[in-house]
Formats: C-alpha cells, sequence, structure tokens
C-alpha cells in the first residue's frame, strides 16, 4: 500500500470509526502522551510528519489520547538522551536518530552504509520489515517502536564547491552517522560529530566548514544562507540516516486494548513508508530554497558519482567484519536489504 497524507489520515478515521469509542469510556480513560524530539516545531519533521502522527491518534481516539508535543529538546536532555528517555520514561514517545548512540543498534546500519539506499520509500519499507525480523526483539527489546524509517538522498552543503574526493581534503564535515563519518576519513576529511540542531553555530562559527544532511532540512536549519555550495549525487544516495518513533514499553502496555489498537494502527509499516516518503517529498522545495538564493549546486553525473562509490567500497569489507565481531552477518543483512528494496521499485 503506498500511502498518503490523505491515505493516512481516512485510516486514522476509519480506526475511530470501527472502535465506536464512547464519551463515558473517554472520560475513565484519558491518556497522555508526550512527544519529544529534537527539531523545532516548523521544521519539516514536526510538521509532516510527527503532528500528523499525533493529530491521528488523537482524532482515532475520540480525545481519549492527548498528545503534548515538545519540540526543540523542551523536556531536558540532549539529543543522544532521547531513546534512553523512552526507555526510562522521562518522554513517552521519542522521535531520535538511531545513530545518535553510535554501535548500540548495529544492524540498522546496513541501511547507512554509502550509496545503499534507492528511494526512501522503498528503504523505509526495508528496515521496517527488518526491523520486525531482526531487530524487535533483540537490539530493541527495551522500548516499543512505532515506526522506522530513513530520508531521502543525503548530499553535502559545503564552503567552498566540491566536486572530487579530493576537494574535501583537510575540510572539517559534519557527519550524520559513524557510516558517514567513515567515509569522510577515507577521502581525507575531518568529521565532526554533533547533533543537527548545532549545525547552524557549526557553520557560523567556522568550526565546520560543511555537513552531510539531506535538502528537506536544511530550510530550518538555515544551512542555504550559511553555505552556498551543494553537492548531490546521481543514483543511490551518498548516505542516509535512520530514525525511529520510539515509544516507552510500559506506557504502550499500559494502554487498554481498544487505545492500543489506535496505536498500533496509526504505526507500522505504512507509517513508515508515508514518513520516509514524507521527508524525501520535503527535499524538493528546500533544494528551491538554495536556488533563489542563487548558491551553486553541482550535481556530479554517475562517472562522477563512481569515483566517490570506490571510494566507499572498503567500508563495507569493515562493517561485514565489525558486524562477524558482533555475531551479526552483515553480508546477509546487505543482500536483504538490496532485495527488499528491489521488490519495493518493481
Amino acid at each position: 500500500m503506498k500511502f498518503t497524507r490523505h491515505g493516512f489520515l481516512k485510516l486514522a478515521g476509519a480506526t475511530a470509526l470501527a472502535m465506536g469509542l464512547g464519551a463515558t469510556s473517554a472520560l475513565a480513560q484519558d491518556v497522555t502522551l508526550r512527544l519529544h524530539q529534537f527539531l523545532p516545531p516548523q521544521a519539516n519533521v514536526p510538521k509532516l510528519i510527527l503532528d500528523v502522527w499525533a493529530d491521528n491518534v488523537e482524532e482515532a481516539s475520540e480525545g481519549r489520547i492527548k498528545v503534548e508535543r515538545y519540540p526543540s529538546m523542551q523536556l531536558g536532555g540532549t539529543p543522544p538522551e532521547l531513546m534512553d528517555q523512552a526507555i526510562d520514561g522521562v518522554a513517552d514517545v521519542v522521535w531520535t536518530v538511531v545513530g545518535y548512540t553510535p554501535g548500540r543498534y548495529p544492524s540498522t546500519e546496513v541501511f547507512e552504509l554509502p550509496f545503499m539506499m534507492t528511494n526512501a520509500r522503498a528503504a523505509s519499507s526495508a528496515y521496517w520489515q527488518m526491523f520486525e525480523k531482526h531487530m524487535k526483539d533483540s537490539e530493541f527489546k527495551d522500548v516499543h517502536i512505532l515506526g522506522a524509517w530513513v530520508h531521502g538522498p543525503g548530499m553535502l552543503h559545503t564552503n567552498k564547491e566540491v566536486r572530487t574526493p579530493d576537494d574535501l581534503q583537510g575540510m572539517k564535515i559534519r557527519g550524520g552517522s559513524r557510516l558517514a563519518n567513515k567515509l569522510l576519513e577515507k577521502v581525507g576529511a575531518t568529521p565532526v560529530g554533533m547533533p543537527v540542531p548545532a549545525i547552524p553555530e557549526g557553520l557560523s562559527k567556522g568550526v565546520i566548514d560543511g555537513t552531510t544532511i539531506p535538502w528537506e532540512v536544511t530550510p530550518a536549519l538555515k544551512v542555504s544562507e550559511l553555505v552556498n555550495n551543494h553537492t548531490e549525487f546521481t543514483g543511490n544516495a551518498l548516505y542516509v540516516l535512520t530514525f525511529v518513533l520510539a515509544m516507552n514499553k510500559d506506557k504502550y502496555e499500559s494502554l487498554p486494548d481498544d487505545l492500543k489498537k489506535v496505536v498500533d494502527e496509526n504505526s507500522g509499516l505504512e507509517f513508515s513508508i508515508f514518513a520516509g516518503g514524507t521527508q524525501a517529498d520535503a527535499d524538493g522545495p528546500a533544494r528551491q530554497v538554495a536556488v533563489d538564493l542563487g548558491n551553486n549546486i553541482v550535481t556530479l553525473n554517475d562517472e562522477e558519482t563512481e569515483v566517490w562509490r570506490k571510494a566507499a567500497e572498503p567500508i563495507y569489507d569493515e562493517w561485514i567484519a565489525e558486524m562477524k565481531d558482533k555475531g551479526i552477518d552483515g553480508q546477509a543483512l546487505i543482500d536483504e536489504a538490496r532485495a527488499l528494496m528491489a521488490d519495493y521499485d518493481k
């Protein structure tokens, strides 16, 4: 099923209708969910995905569930602490970047390998299916996952033009993940780890010379105003990040069955595809901001992109070896992810 915002809202409405929740039970069983995340409320993910999810859950429960939204880390802590906040109950639901805790959820990294992703919907579909099969009862056993997805093509935004790996020599680049940092190291850049909200200050103060992020988040961070060079790649993405919408396990289990059904029917495979596709669809309008500013957008052709692919090849062997040390068959995960993405694209 190809999810659209309209279709997602329609399903949520149908859920409420089918359940026929009564006003009496609403008074008896109100539930408040605190949703915590790191971006400002006007950014695309909160506005186009998280608010849609929260609104749907509220509507489908006929008001028995209220979702309080806390953007920009308003409940305290730092973005890398969000997953533990969900596990510990500091927040009831969090949206976070899995790679903010490197090595903690190793199987998710299969989608973060350089040039792995084909498109965000296909990869998000594969990610959810592989989460259910390989990660749900192991790596994510301490939390209840509502959605798992990736963004659109990751790329470079820099203070000077970048066409070849050599152009990154000596540059300080914020890497979006552990594997993105590995790629930056391979091409001679200095990777700098920092959460997304820190990027504007990092660029404006010269702490970094550029960053790896998809187009869609650049307007919220004013990136196209802080640098005027952008490098896109042909075909598969340079990299992507993996996200999860995660719920405190005890909070989920404490819900009555009918409210669990509301949460379940607004979560899972279709929601994950909707979320990944929505992020990718927001790339176009965000790119236009850079175009309107007159920025230099470099789109590498197949031959130019292949140079970067070759530079990234050793990362695959290294990652497979790392996974073997953890008792994970990395090559099998790569093969499965590629097959599932190809099946989606057929």
